[in-house]
């Protein structure tokens, strides 16, 4: 088979630019196409004909070069001010929807790299006119366009299938974690390690005074004891605040003349990074004084934001914002009275959306934080839930890894067939 010709998109097609300002326009009948995937209405319409829809603005701004959408259109329509609508010239010669999909595929190679400017990034019409793609003969970029279309859709059912498949996999999560802290996944233990009354491995009871004990020992002041509800909490366990075995402190923002590239790490939200269900600190660049007097929160804390979200038990000794708290269980509490990773998953199961105050800037309501009731189990089954949680959710890591493996894989695919069916010679 000959070589397709490559021709210029100027030599066999109009370009005009859109005339309907998407913020004022007045929704109706006719679609307006702006640079989102999805259409707007307008009660007005400036073509009616096939076209490419081509946004000449950048999709990212703050002087990235981007474009996540090429359009095609057909129709009565109307056309945003910050796009173009290319137009065949020749139906016979051309096809809209073939255009359409070639531009799409590389527009990251042909298009994003014409486009200029510092700080608003833009893309001019003259130098989309020069773009050059290969024209084979009518009746092929017809099978072409049929062929991308039923590609494309099955493409959009197999990733709606993944997004399905990844939901299933976080509620998944959310439900081990869950039935851990209501004592479901340790109920056959339990029956196998009945409550010993007075041992703090098997009746919490016992754990909770030992706990009790040791703070008492260590820090002044009269301890609220909890009152232990039996209802719906599983034989041998009991309620408890956090802050009846732990210590809740807020970080502190240093001055920006503190700031500095070399000293003690000082991390903040941004500083965060989420892997799976739990979050770590990331590489910092945040220095403050070696000399500062801000507190350093302690190694094995738990450690989230006051806006919520974030969870993560913390490595080593660092500096935080005063939007990030720590609840600290070892301050008072020796690691042999208290599981720390059993304290970090059940922190997890809180939803402190739930406990947010304000309404311009919501931070969480530490009060009612310092209130919230959670379930104490025996020490030994603290180990056995921690051990049976993480066993669980390796698996399910591993399901959520192999779905992305086979989605990335079907992306491949379809990429390779249309990648091969555009190079056709």
């Amino acid at each position: 088979m000959s070589e397709w010709k490559k021709v210029k998109i100027g030599d066999i097609c109009k370009i005009v630019k859109g005339t309907t300002g998407i913020a004022s326009a007045e929704p109706g009948q006719y679609p307006l196409v702006v640079t989102a995937e999805e259409r707007k209405t307008c009660s007005t319409y400036q073509f009616d004909c096939e076209a490419v829809c081509i946004p000449l603005v950048s999709s990212s701004g703050h002087g990235k070069k981007s474009l996540k959408n090429v359009h095609y259109q057909s129709g009565k329509f109307a056309l945003g001010t910050i796009l173009c609508a290319v137009i065949p010239n020749n139906p016979h010669e051309l096809d809209a929807r073939y255009l359409h999909q070639y531009l799409q595929f590389y527009k990251d190679i042909i298009l994003v790299p014409l486009m200029k400017g510092a700080a608003n990034v833009s893309l001019s019409m003259k130098d989309i006119a020069t773009v050059e793609f290969p024209l084979p003969p009518i009746e092929r970029q017809r099978e072409l366009s049929n062929l991308f279309v039923s590609l494309q859709e099955k493409q959009k059912d197999l990733s709606t299938e993944y997004e399905k498949q990844i939901e299933y996999a976080k509620l998944l999560r959310q439900n081990i974690l869950q039935e851990a802290i209501e004592g479901k996944l340790t109920a056959d233990w339990r029956k196998q390690n009945p409550v010993q009354k007075g041992n703090p491995n098997y009746d919490a009871e016992a754990l909770f005074e030992r706990i009790q004990k040791n703070i008492n020992n260590e820090k002044s002041g009269k301890i609220n004891i909890a009152h232990n509800d039996l209802d719906g909490i599983p034989v041998g366990w009991k309620y408890v605040n956090p802050e009846e075995i732990g210590q809740f402190t807020s970080g502190k923002t240093p001055p920006k003349e503190e700031l500095l590239q070399e000293g003690k790490p000082y991390f903040r939200v941004s500083d965060m990074n989420s892997l799976g269900n739990e979050v770590y600190l990331k590489y910092t660049d945040n220095y403050i004084s070696k000399s500062s007097s801000l507190r350093c929160f302690p190694k094995d804390s738990i450690v989230f934001p006051k806006n919520g979200g974030a969870i993560f038990t913390n490595k080593k000794r660092i500096l935080q914002t005063e939007s990030l708290v720590d609840l600290n269980t070892g301050v008072y509490i020796p690691s042999k009275l208290l599981n720390q990773r059993f304290s970090f998953w059940l922190f997890s199961t809180i939803n402190f959306t739930n406990y947010w105050k304000g309404t311009t800037l919501p931070t969480i309501d530490m009060d009612a934080v310092r209130r919230i009731k959670w379930m104490l189990p025996p020490l030994k089954e603290q180990e056995v839930i921690v051990n049976k949680v993480e066993a669980l959710l390796t698996k399910v890591t591993t399901l959520e890894n192999q779905i992305q493996a086979r989605k990335s894989l079907s992306d491949r695919l379809i990429f390779g067939i249309i990648k091969e069916n555009l190079e056709e010679k």
